[in-house]
C-alpha cells in the first residue's frame, strides 16, 4: 500500500466525516503514504484540501476510501475507481425513526441504504466506524468488512476558548444537563426531557436543560419538543439551536452532565467530547454507544425517566462516584487515542485484519456495564 486516496460527496468545515478525512489525510501522509481527498462540493474556506471529484479517476490504482453519501456523483464514481475499493460508512438513520416527522428525508435514508446495498458488488471491503457499523454492513451483503474506529480530534473543544457571552449566562449557579446532536427524531431528546423534568421535579428545581444542536428539516419536531416540556412542566430549558465550535466549548465547560438517549448511533462524537472534557455521560444502550463508552460513563438499558433521574442524582450528588465515573472515562478515552490509525488500516487493507480478528482485538472493556468502579445503573435508581 503506497497511496490511500478518500472520496467523499463533501468536504465541510466542521463535520465530523470531513473531520475524520482530514484527519487520516495526515495520519497517512505522515505515514509517508500518498494520500489526496477528492470531493464534490468543498467549503471555500478547504478549497486548498481537496481536488475536483473528475481527477480522481485519472489518479491511477490506489487504495480508495469512500466516505459514504447517499446519491451523490462520488457514489457512481466509486466503482470505476483503479485498485482496491473500500466504502467507508458511518451511518444511515434507520427510515423508520424519522418517517413521523420527516417523510421525504426518511425516503432518503431508505435510498441511501439500497444504495450501500448495491455498492457492496463494487467494494472489496466495507469499513465501519464502529463494530455496529460493521456488523450493519455485513447484513447488507458485504463480503469482507472490517472496524477502522472513527478519527476525531475530540480534545479540540477544550482547546477552544469557550464563547464568553454563552459562559456566562451558564455559570450563574444552576446545575446545567447538556444534550448536543442535531434535533432529529431518531435523537429521542424527548426522552431526556422527561428525565430532566422527573430530576428538576424530585431532585433539583433549579437545574437547567440545555440543547445544543439544530433543527433544520425538523421544524415540527422541534416544536413537539416544546411542548414535551411544557406538558410536563419542565422549566429551565434552552433549546440553543446550532452552535459555533466556541459555544460548543462553553457548553462543555458548564455542563455537569451529558445525556444521550438516541436510538440509534454510528459512533457519538458528543459522547467522546464529553469524555474529553471530563462531563459525566448519562446514555441509552443502543447503537454503538456501548461500543464508544467502552465501559465507561453510565450506561442505562432502560428509558424509565425516574431511572435516569435518580442515576443523575446518585453520581452528580456524590463526589467520589461523580469522579469515579470521570476517570473511567479518561481512561477509555486513552485506550481510543492510543490506536494508530494507519497501522490498524494498513493492517485491513494488507489482510492482516479481518472481522473476528479485530473483535477479539478489542478492548475487554467493551462489554461492561457503563458504570466501573460505579454500581449497576440499575442501583441508582
Amino acid at each position: 500500500m503506497n497511496a490511500v486516496h478518500q472520496v467523499l460527496p463533501a468536504l465541510h468545515a466542521g463535520d465530523a466525516v470531513g473531520n475524520e478525512a482530514l484527519l487520516l489525510q495526515a495520519a497517512l501522509r505522515r505515514a509517508g503514504l500518498a494520500s489526496e481527498l477528492y470531493a464534490g462540493h468543498v467549503d471555500p474556506a478547504l478549497l486548498a484540501r481537496a481536488r475536483p471529484l473528475p481527477e480522481a479517476e485519472r489518479a491511477g490504482s490506489a487504495a480508495w476510501l469512500f466516505h459514504f453519501g447517499p446519491d451523490s456523483p462520488a457514489g457512481r464514481l466509486f466503482p470505476r475507481l483503479a485498485g482496491t475499493r473500500v466504502l467507508r460508512y458511518h451511518n444511515v438513520t434507520p427510515p423508520a425513526l424519522l418517517a413521523a416527522y420527516a417523510p421525504e428525508l426518511a425516503r432518503l435514508c431508505a435510498a441511501g441504504l439500497d444504495e450501500v446495498k448495491a455498492l457492496a458488488a463494487s467494494a472489496d471491503l466495507g469499513l465501519g466506524a464502529s463494530e455496529f457499523n460493521r456488523g450493519e454492513l455485513e447484513a447488507m451483503g458485504y463480503a469482507r468488512t472490517a472496524v477502522l474506529p472513527l478519527c476525531a480530534d475530540v480534545d479540540r473543544v477544550r482547546r477552544i476558548a469557550p464563547n464568553r457571552v454563552l459562559a456566562r449566562l451558564l455559570a450563574d449557579g444552576r446545575r446545567n444537563l447538556l444534550v448536543v446532536g442535531r434535533l432529529a427524531p431518531n435523537k429521542r431528546v424527548e426522552d431526556a426531557i422527561a428525565a430532566f423534568a422527573v430530576f428538576q421535579r424530585l431532585f433539583d428545581p433549579r437545574a437547567r436543560l440545555v440543547i445544543a444542536g439544530g433543527w433544520d428539516g425538523f421544524l415540527s419536531y422541534r416544536a413537539a419538543l416544546e411542548a414535551r416540556a411544557k406538558a410536563l412542566r419542565a422549566e429551565h430549558v434552552l433549546f440553543l439551536g446550532r452552535v459555533g465550535e466556541d459555544e460548543l466549548a462553553a457548553c462543555y465547560q458548564a455542563s455537569d452532565a451529558l445525556l444521550c438517549t438516541s436510538e440509534h448511533e454510528g459512533v457519538g462524537v458528543p459522547l467522546l467530547e464529553a469524555m474529553a472534557c471530563d462531563v459525566p455521560v448519562f446514555a441509552y444502550d443502543a447503537g454503538a454507544v456501548r461500543e464508544t463508552l467502552d465501559g465507561a460513563g453510565v450506561l442505562l438499558a432502560k428509558k424509565t425517566a425516574e431511572t435516569w433521574a435518580g442515576a443523575l442524582d446518585r453520581v452528580l450528588g456524590d463526589g467520589a462516584l461523580r469522579a469515579a465515573v470521570v476517570a473511567g472515562q479518561q481512561a477509555a478515552l486513552r485506550r481510543r487515542q492510543a490506536a494508530d490509525p494507519v497501522a490498524t488500516l494498513q493492517a485491513i487493507l494488507d489482510g492482516g485484519l479481518g472481522a473476528e480478528e479485530l473483535r477479539s482485538r478489542r478492548s475487554p472493556h467493551g462489554t461492561g456495564d457503563g458504570l466501573r468502579p460505579a454500581p449497576d445503573p440499575e442501583d441508582l435508581a
